[in-house]
């Protein structure tokens, strides 16, 4: 079974993390939350989330996948955090896959993993930080080589569902999608 680590940071969109943490879970993920420090974390719209564990005790696992959820100030709290960094770089020197929605791209961009890549993140985000070897779309949701980019919220079950085929294949995609009746 694929294991997944979703850091919460405080102010997280909530939408994106709950949806990633919810269908992942549904197409029997291991899926772990762990939050920046030991408190609940009350996301950007007020919704408190209780997460699994802190950070550092989850880093004491290995994962197949770590998926930061996006929203604001969440990605800028994740992007100032050294833990998050050394954790993404580990994983992308590992071969492992990385994955990052809404503002949160901004995180993978700092810590060097979209250089010479295609990404997508919320409006705005990535163009700002100027990064001329990135290629920055508009798509809902871009898998180049082991790292996967999404927009933002309205994107978030689109996002999850892409990251259930890559851990477990699209026919456990297509029967968590069946079950969510989008159609």
């Amino acid at each position: 079974m694929a294991s997944v680590l979703v850091p919460l940071a405080q102010s997280c969109e909530e939408l994106e993390a709950v949806t990633i943490i919810d269908l992942l879970r549904r197409a029997g993920i291991d899926v772990t939350s762990a939050g920046l420090d030991e408190q609940p974390v009350t996301a950007s719209r007020g919704v408190v989330l209780i997460p699994d564990t802190s950070l550092d005790k989850a880093l004491k696992k290995n994962y197949d996948m770590v998926v930061l959820p996006g929203g604001l100030p969440g990605a800028d709290y994740l992007d100032q955090d050294e833990r998050i960094h050394k954790l993404l770089k580990k994983m992308a020197d590992k071969g492992k896959y990385t994955a990052a929605i809404c503002a949160a791209p901004k995180v993978l961009a700092s810590t060097g993993l979209l250089e010479g890549r295609r990404a997508t993140a919320y409006p705005g985000t990535l163009e700002k930080l100027h990064l001329n070897k990135t290629a920055i779309t508009t798509e809902a949701v871009i898998k180049d080589g082991k790292v996967i980019t999404s927009r933002g919220p309205g994107t978030a079950m689109d996002f999850a569902l892409t990251l259930i085929e890559i851990l477990a294949g699209k026919e456990e995609r297509d029967e968590v999608e069946a079950g969510l009746v989008r159609t």
